[in-house]
């Protein structure tokens, strides 16, 4: 039997308008009297933590690509590869260069610049005003990503948005494949973190510090992002939806995409419940 359940949120676990399918929520809940289920999503913590707590979870979450793992119990890191201040100040100075809308996500918020914000973080601040603040994903506009960066403890990420062949070129300049990890997250959109993070790294950690390896784990996503943590797994599963290249990575193919049942079917099936 499997002891541990990676699970990524979107595409995966959330349905397309943001909600948890009724069975994949009960199927998850009940996979918990029987094993570890963890979250590894791109998602900053304070942007996932009311999924977390609707699925009655206890342990870490794998975020931002898998730059660290947080525990909501202690409100902590508790493991970590952040980007280093310097490298984030190259990095900003790099994309204003390229004429990049940047987002950064720091140690407790993910922030945008006021000057010339990213329109998806504007919907994505609008779409945060319906939790209570316990739960509210922590999105603020800031003057400076200077200031920002010598002011926080952790730069977990940088989101870039601009012309297609601009985004390229920042992408392919040597100096940040030295520094970089990327990621398209759309054809203008990029995301780029510390060099090595994964997902799949990430959750090998937690796995072992379990006294675990990879024979025990079932992991489920749908992106590229998800593709480390389908190879890592002895069960790596594709959605239906996700293209070629990740399906070719996967061991089982979902029965449907993410606003049907077959991820709480797959769960039920290998995860005594």
């Amino acid at each position: 039997m499997y002891k541990v359940l990676a699970l990524d949120l979107d595409g995966t676990v959330l349905t397309d308008d943001q909600s948890i399918h009724s069975e994949v929520k009960q199927a998850i809940i009940e996979a918990r009297k029987h094993c570890k289920v963890v979250i590894a999503t791109g998602r900053h913590h304070t942007a996932a933590k009311a999924y977390y707590y609707d699925l009655k979870l206890d342990t870490p979450i794998i975020c931002c690509n898998g730059a660290y793992a947080y525990d909501y119990q202690t409100e902590r890191v508790i493991s970590a590869n952040a980007i280093s201040q310097s490298e984030a100040l190259t990095f900003i100075e790099l994309a204003k260069e390229f004429q990049m809308k940047l987002v950064m996500f720091a140690t407790d918020e993910m922030t945008y610049s006021k000057q010339n914000p990213a329109a998806y973080m504007k919907a994505l601040e609008s779409w945060s005003q319906q939790y209570p603040v316990s739960l509210k994903p922590q999105i603020c506009g800031v003057e400076s990503f200077t200031d920002s960066v010598r002011q926080s403890q952790y730069i977990w990420k940088f989101v870039a948005e601009g012309s297609p062949s601009s985004v390229e070129r920042l992408s392919a300049l040597e100096w940040v494949q030295n520094h970089f990890s990327c990621e398209y997250a759309w054809s203008n959109r990029v995301v780029f973190f510390a060099k090595d993070n994964s997902k799949g790294h990430r959750l090998n950690t937690y796995v072992n510090s379990l006294g675990y390896c990879d024979f025990h784990v079932m992991a489920i996503g749908d992106n590229d992002s998800d593709i480390s943590m389908i190879d890592y797994a002895a069960l790596g599963i594709a959605m239906k939806h996700a293209d070629d290249g990740v399906k070719s990575h996967a061991k089982i193919i979902c029965s449907t995409d993410n606003n049907g049942a077959g991820l709480a079917q797959l769960i039920r099936e290998h995860i005594k419940g």
